[in-house]
C-alpha cells in the first residue's frame, strides 16, 4: 500500500502508530474489495436478482416467454426470419441415418414417408418442425405412437408431434408410489423421470368440447421425446432461443410503427392563409366571424390533411408547414439489429438480409463462428435428445414386428453441409483431406443428404447409359483424365491405368 502525505508525517513523528495505522488502512482495503458486478451502490440499486433454480425462473416466465416469441414469429419479420434460418441449418433437407446393414436403411426410408401420425409430413419434416419449436417454444416433444400389424404400415410406428403447452405444468407435488411431479414431469425417488402428465388436447384449442380433454394423463418417458437447449444445472425445460432479445424485437417493431406515423406527419404539408382580421372568411357567431382556421367552404378545420390549403380568418398571406425530417433510422435500426443478431447466436446479415455491411473476408469469419454454434445444437441437443430416441423406436418397433434381426441397430448420423462462401475452394480442400486420408469419402457423400449406397447406385446406372449409347464424357474418370487426357482401355479384365497428373 502507498503511504499518503499523513502516513508519511505520522510514521516520522511515532514510527509504531503510523505501522498500525497502515496495517489497518491495508486491512480495511482489503475487506472492501470485490467483484464490481457485486456492488450494491446507487447506481446498481434497482439491479434485483433472485437466487431461483433454472426450473422456478422457467415456470414463473416459460409460458409468457413462449407466447411472446410466438407472436413475434407471426408478425415480425425479423423473428420469423430468424427462426427460418437456425432451422435451415440445423436440420436442412434432414439429419441423415445410416446404418451398416442396407436392408435396415431401405426399411427405414419406406417407414420414413409414413412416420407422421398427423399424415402431413415425412421423417425429415417431422425432424424440423421438432426442432422449429425447440427454437421458438423452448422445447420440442415429440410422442411414440404404436400401431397395429393391420394398419399397414411398413413399420407398426408413427410420431406425433405435439408442442410443449400439453405439458400440465400445474402438476406438482408427491404422488402415489413414492414419485413426486415438478412443473408437469414425474420423478421417481432417485431423480429420475418416470412420465410426462400430458393434456389429451392443446390447451388453447378453441374446439375443445369437454371438460374430461382438460385432464392431464401421465405418459412414459420412454414414449416422448422431449428436447431442450440445457444451460443450467437441475434445468428440465427449456426456453426460447431468443429469449435475450425478445424485448429489443418488440421495442424495434414498435419504433418501426413511429417511424412510420412520423414520415407521414414529415409528407404533411400544410398551406394556412393569416393575415388581418378585416374582411375574414368564416361561420358567423353573433354577427361576427369566429376566429379559426376554415376550408373552402367556410367550415371550421379541426384535422388538417395532406396537400390542402386552409384560410385564417382575415387571411391576407399564405404560410407552409415545414416537417421536420431525421437521417438516424438505419443507423438506429442497424445497431438494433446487431444487438438481436447476438441474442439470435448467428450473423447480423443472416438476421437482416443485408449483405451491403460485410465483405467476404467478414463474412467467411462469422460463418465459420456461425457454423461452430450449429454444429453443437446438432451434436448436443438435436442428434442425442431427437434422432437418437426416434431411431431406438424405429428400430424396436421393426424387431417385435420381424422386419429386422436385431433390436440394437448401430448408427451414424449425417447433418447436412454447411453451405459455403466458396464452392469450388472448399471442395478442392474436402477432394485433398479425402486423398491425404483426413476425410472418410463415406462421411463427405452424407454430408450431401444423400447415402453412399444412392450416390453409387446413381453411377452406375449413368456409366451403364453412357455405355449403351456409346458416349464419352470429360467428366467420366474412366475414360478422361482429369489433366483431359485419354485414359487406357482395360485389357482382358484389368482395370484401367490410374491418372497420376
Amino acid at each position: 500500500m502507498k503511504q499518503n502525505l499523513l502516513d508519511r508525517a505520522i510514521s516520522w513523528i511515532a514510527p509504531a502508530a503510523g505501522a498500525r495505522r497502515i496495517r489497518q488502512r491495508a486491512a480495511v482495503e482489503i475487506m472492501t474489495r470485490g467483484y464490481d458486478g457485486a456492488s450494491r451502490d446507487r447506481l446498481r440499486y434497482g439491479w434485483r436478482t433472485h437466487a431461483t433454480s433454472a426450473d422456478a425462473e422457467i415456470g414463473a416466465a416459460g409460458s409468457l416467454l413462449r407466447d411472446r416469441m410466438r407472436d413475434l414469429t407471426r408478425n415480425n419479420p425479423h423473428a420469423a426470419n430468424a427462426l427460418s434460418v437456425l432451422v435451415t441449418h440445423a436440420v436442412g433437407a434432414g439429419i441423415v441415418p445410416r446404418a451398416k446393414d442396407k436392408r435396415v436403411n431401405a426399411l427405414f426410408s419406406e417407414w420414413a414417408k409414413q412416420c407422421d401420425a398427423d399424415g402431413h409430413l415425412n421423417f425429415f419434416g417431422v425432424q424440423s418442425l421438432a426442432v422449429r419449436e425447440m427454437l421458438e417454444a423452448g422445447t420440442g416433444m415429440v410422442r411414440r405412437r404404436r400401431r397395429l400389424a393391420k394398419d399397414g404400415l411398413s413399420v407398426p410406428l408413427q410420431l406425433q408431434l405435439l408442442e410443449i403447452d400439453h405439458l400440465d405444468a400445474t402438476k406438482n407435488g408427491d404422488i402415489s408410489g413414492g414419485k413426486r411431479a415438478a412443473y408437469g414431469i414425474e420423478y421417481d425417488g432417485l431423480g429420475k423421470t418416470t412420465a410426462y402428465w400430458l393434456y389429451s388436447q392443446h390447451p388453447g384449442n378453441a374446439t375443445v368440447l369437454s371438460s374430461t380433454s382438460m385432464e392431464s394423463k401421465p405418459i412414459p418417458a420412454e414414449d416422448v421425446v422431449f428436447a431442450f437447449d440445457k444451460q443450467r444445472a437441475g434445468q428440465t425445460q427449456g426456453v426460447p432461443w431468443g429469449a435475450p432479445v425478445i424485448t429489443s424485437l418488440h421495442d424495434l417493431q414498435i419504433y418501426e410503427q413511429a417511424e412510420l406515423i412520423r414520415k407521414k406527419l414529415e409528407a404533411c404539408m400544410v398551406g394556412v392563409v393569416t393575415g388581418d382580421d378585416e374582411g375574414g372568411v368564416g361561420l358567423p357567431l353573433d354577427g361576427e366571424t369566429t376566429p379559426g382556421v376554415y376550408n373552402a367552404d367556410g367550415e371550421i378545420v379541426e384535422k388538417f390533411e395532406p396537400g390542402m390549403i386552409y384560410h385564417a380568418r382575415g387571411g391576407r398571406d399564405i404560410k407552409f408547414t415545414q416537417p421536420a425530417s431525421t437521417a438516424t433510422y438505419d443507423a438506429y435500426k442497424t445497431a438494433s439489429l446487431h444487438t438481436i443478431a447476438a441474442g439470435f447466436r448467428m450473423p447480423h446479415a443472416l438476421l437482416s438480409g443485408r449483405l451491403d455491411k460485410v465483405n467476404y473476408s467478414s463474412s467467411k469469419v462469422g460463418l465459420e463462428t456461425y457454423k461452430r454454434t450449429i454444429e453443437d445444437l446438432q451434436w448436443r441437443v438435436i442428434i442425442p435428445l431427437i434422432c437418437e430416441p426416434i431411431w431406438d423406436w424405429f428400430c424396436e418397433a421393426a424387431y417385435f414386428a420381424g422386419k429386422i434381426k436385431n433390436r440394437n441397430v448401430p448408427v451414424e448420423w449425417s447433418p447436412p453441409r454447411f453451405p459455403s462462401a466458396d464452392e469450388a475452394k472448399d471442395v478442392a480442400a474436402r477432394v485433398a483431406a479425402m486423398r491425404s486420408g483426413l476425410l472418410n469419402p463415406l462421411t463427405a457423400i452424407a454430408e450431401t443428404g444423400y447415402t453412399p449406397d444412392e450416390v453409387l447406385a446413381g453411377y452406375v446406372e449413368w456409366n451403364a447409359l453412357l455405355d449403351k449409347h456409346g458416349l464419352i464424357f470429360d467428366s467420366d474418370p474412366r475414360r478422361m483424365s482429369q489433366a483431359g487426357q485419354t485414359q487406357q482401355e482395360p485389357d482382358d479384365g484389368e482395370p484401367a491405368n490410374e491418372d497420376t497428373s
